[in-house]
């Protein structure tokens, strides 16, 4: 089973839930694991990175992702993604879960916010507490960099934190190092460059690393293209193309 373990929906022309469904078929990609997008438009993403521009819609859209996955239940699995500055962000994330979304997704890029605060720190026990992920980016700034994200998953053992795009930039060595010595972090490699991807299934291992796709702004067959032409032994693939994401989802 091929499982896409990121993709953005938003109710828009570039990232809605038909067209995701219509590019899972095409790529014969058999499950999603979808989250709110359209918190900003990713056909302008550096203006974003640079700061140029702001996040246009800074509330994530959990609705249509609850919509989505119970319309879809056997294709698509939901995150729900919230900001640590909400109040009652924690009564949230416990709601979310017992209405069926099954893991967090955290947005340092919209919501500015630290690793280490509390509230991250309460949202991060409370994914633990439920057996549930928490995936996130990482930016290049001090409060939410990739050391400070390894911190956080070092504080809380027991919870399994993900890291999407594998961490900051083409070839985020630190991402790398902390999959190969906690047995809680994973590396997620939409985005990532093929020379990383291959480098981090060597060393941390195949069990590490998940297949995702980062839709809208890329293909989920893109994606996936660039796993197979790693050319991996069957039970390798299979880890990093669905069977990681399944186990830590409890599917």
């Amino acid at each position: 089973m091929i499982i896409d373990a990121h993709a953005h929906l938003s109710d828009s022309s570039y990232g809605n839930l038909a067209l995701y469904l219509e590019q899972l078929k095409e790529a014969g990609i058999n499950r999603g694991v979808v989250l709110p997008g359209g918190t900003m438009d990713v056909r302008k993403m550096t203006e974003y990175v640079t700061g140029k521009a702001k996040p246009e819609n800074p509330i994530p859209n959990n609705d249509y992702i609850s919509q989505a996955f119970n319309a879809h239940p056997n294709l698509l699995i939901g995150f729900m993604n919230l900001d640590p500055h909400e109040a009652n962000v924690a009564s949230k994330l416990e709601n979310g879960f017992k209405s069926g979304f099954r893991g967090l997704k955290l947005s340092p890029m919209t919501h500015q916010f630290s690793f280490s605060s509390k509230a991250v720190a309460e949202l991060a026990s409370i994914c633990g507490a439920y057996g549930f992920p928490v995936y996130s980016h990482t930016v290049f700034s001090p409060g939410s960099n990739t050391a400070k994200y390894i911190a956080l998953a070092k504080q809380f053992p027991k919870t399994n934190f993900i890291l999407g795009h594998m961490g900051f930039g083409p070839a985020d060595v630190e991402g790398l190092e902390a999959a190969m010595k906690l047995d809680n972090f994973f590396l997620e490699t939409s985005s990532g460059s093929f020379l990383h991807i291959k480098e981090s299934i060597a060393k941390a291992g195949p069990y590490k690393v998940i297949f995702g796709s980062e839709f809208p702004l890329s293909n989920p067959k893109v994606e996936l293209t660039k796993i197979l032409v790693l050319k991996l032994n069957d039970a390798d693939l299979d880890k990093v193309l669905g069977g990681n994401i399944k186990e830590l989802l409890h599917l």
